[in-house]
C-alpha cells in the first residue's frame, strides 16, 4: 500500500500557478522560476481530489513559462485531447477559482505525480514511487504502437 503524505510535507514542493481562461476552457500557467519541477510536453500524474488524472506539461509560446492545459482521464487523452472531458475545468468551478486566481501545484514526485489544492486548503496523497525507467520505456513503446 502507499504511503500518505499531507501537502504540507517538508518533501512536497509547492508551485502556485495563475488560473487563466482559454477559448476553450481554463489553464494554470506555472512561473518560468518554477519550471524546474515540471517535465516539459511530457504527460505526467496530476491527482484531483483523490482521483489520479493525467496533464500534459506545455512550454508556453511565448517566454519561459509552463502551462498545464488540461487533466484528463487517461495518458492518450492528455495526449490528444480532442472531444475529451476536461477534469480541470470541473476541478476550478467546484472550488470556486476565479480566473487570474492562484492554483497550487504540489510537487509530490518529480517529473511523475502531482497534486492540485486551493490555498490554505490542506490535502493527503498517496505517495508512490515512478516505474524505473526501463518499464516506462516499455510502457511508452507500447502506447505509441
Amino acid at each position: 500500500m502507499a504511503d500518505r503524505i499531507s501537502s504540507d510535507h517538508p518533501s512536497v514542493q509547492t508551485v502556485r500557478s495563475t488560473c487563466t481562461e482559454t477559448a476553450t476552457g481554463v489553464r494554470l500557467e506555472v512561473p518560468a522560476d518554477d519550471r524546474d519541477a515540471f517535465p516539459t510536453d511530457e504527460v505526467v500524474r496530476v491527482v484531483l481530489d483523490g482521483d489520479e488524472c493525467f496533464a500534459r506539461v506545455e512550454r508556453a509560446l511565448t517566454g519561459d513559462d509552463l502551462s498545464i492545459p488540461g487533466i484528463y482521464d487517461t495518458p492518450d487523452l492528455a495526449r490528444d485531447p480532442t472531444g475529451a472531458t476536461d477534469r480541470l475545468a470541473d476541478w476550478v468551478d467546484d472550488h470556486g477559482v476565479a480566473m487570474g486566481g492562484s492554483v497550487l501545484v504540489d510537487v509530490i514526485e518529480p517529473e511523475f505525480l502531482y497534486g492540485l489544492r486551493s490555498p490554505g486548503e490542506t490535502v493527503y496523497y498517496d505517495a508512490h514511487e515512478p516505474p524505473s525507467s526501463s518499464l516506462q520505456d516499455i510502457a511508452s513503446d507500447l502506447e505509441e504502437q
